[in-house]
């Protein structure tokens, strides 16, 4: 069996299991403050493939865009979200939709999904998707807290991991982190062991006045990321991807 990813976007990605394929974390529109930064993979939700499946981590609209993710025409295309938002997902015309806490599962077509741990202010899990022997983690856009230890005590053989780089700040929170910064994610990568590791969630832009006043975050820094793992991880290879481009497992 052939698995590859690609990224869509900011922390959309396509996972392919062999022609099962995952959606992760669906953000398809932008809007005033909500920049991708970098060309998406992906126009519409007309435009992606068939689908075995799609998580979503949580109910921000850069990981969950259902606006622009209802003119998808498969109506039956199963889900599995964090817990709370499955009415949501079936307000925007969705009808199979299963709500997971940490450590939680259930099967999108092939695919096997189990919620991990996650921790950014809102409601939210990360998620170790499985299928004939392979095995892929996604980091949404969760803080690194200890909690995800125990995503390498139960999958110790982690085929790929997907983490975020970008190390969002909330600046009228007193700079209050709510993302795991390159330094932190190359820690995970040395606690999950994964054979190939992909950054994620850094391109995006909220506009020069929210991010003076609001939001601070490093930005366009892969590289980062990829040197912090080559120092703490050195038996991981670590692939910066662009929207689209194709990663075979």
């Amino acid at each position: 069996m052939t698995t590859t990813v690609q990224r869509v976007v900011h922390a959309s990605a396509l996972i392919d299991f062999g022609g099962a394929r995952i959606l992760t974390d669906p953000w398809l529109s932008e809007r005033r403050g909500y920049r991708p930064g970098e060309p998406r993979a992906v126009a519409t939700a007309a435009d992606l493939p068939p689908l075995a499946g799609i998580v979503i981590s949580h109910g921000h609209y850069d990981h969950c865009d259902l606006d622009a993710l209802a003119a998808h025409p498969d109506k039956d295309v199963p889900f599995a979200v964090v817990r709370g938002l499955a009415a949501r997902v079936r307000a925007a015309g969705f009808r199979r939709v299963t709500e997971l806490d940490p450590w939680q599962s259930t099967r999108l077509g092939p695919v096997e999904v189990t919620a991990a741990p996650a921790l950014h202010g809102v409601p939210e899990v990360t998620f170790v998707l499985r299928h004939e022997g392979r095995t892929v983690f996604f980091g949404a856009d969760t803080l690194r807290v200890p909690a995800l230890d125990e995503v390498a005590r139960r999958f110790p053989e982690i085929d790929l991991a997907l983490l975020p780089i970008n190390g969002l700040r909330i600046r009228p929170a007193l700079n209050r982190q709510v993302v795991m910064d390159a330094r932190q994610a190359a820690e995970l990568t040395a606690v999950l062991r994964p054979r190939l590791a992909v950054p994620i969630h850094y391109a995006f832009t909220a506009g020069r006045l929210r991010e003076a006043t609001v939001l601070k975050l490093v930005r366009d820094r892969p590289d980062l990321y990829r040197d912090a793992a080559a120092d703490l991880a050195p038996d991981t290879a670590v692939h910066v991807l662009a929207p689209g481009q194709p990663l075979f497992l």
